[in-house]
């Protein structure tokens, strides 16, 4: 493999809190990388785009939804191939409306209880919320 066959994808996720409730979407099932799954919304960072900004932008084209960004909940990277390396940088965010417009990227959404998430969230994800302390951070009993 030559060093230009290996590329390093930056990417932002929102933690999309509202009245103690977590917004989720579940990708369409056209999707070629993890068709019907369940995940926050957020996606690739643009070049020259700051974190914060490519998350408000990405959560408003995924959801419509107008976004406050806050902390940084955690950080993961991982290698989806052996070229390919994602590092996936997730905030909290909160929304003061509830009311979603999905794009064409995500077949359903849902404002979800800690339980919920845990019935639907991959279990990658779900371990990377109890890891960080994200289900007590968002409030939600």
């Amino acid at each position: 493999m030559t060093r230009n066959s290996r590329s390093i994808i930056v990417a932002v996720k929102g933690v999309v809190l509202h009245q103690g409730t977590i917004l989720i979407v579940q990708r369409a099932a056209a999707d070629v990388i993890g068709a019907g799954s369940w995940e926050c919304p957020g996606g690739k960072i643009e070049f020259g785009e700051g974190l914060e900004a490519a998350l408000e932008r990405e959560i408003a084209e995924e959801t419509g939804l107008k976004v406050t960004v806050g902390e940084v909940l955690y950080a993961a990277s991982f290698l989806t191939d052996p070229g390919r390396q994602v590092v996936i940088i997730t905030y909290l965010c909160r929304s003061g409306e509830n009311a979603v417009q999905l794009s064409e990227e995500h077949a359903a959404y849902k404002w979800c209880t800690r339980t919920e998430l845990q019935e639907l969230l991959p279990p990658g994800i779900l371990a990377e919320f109890e890891r960080s302390g994200v289900l007590t951070m968002a409030e939600l009993l």
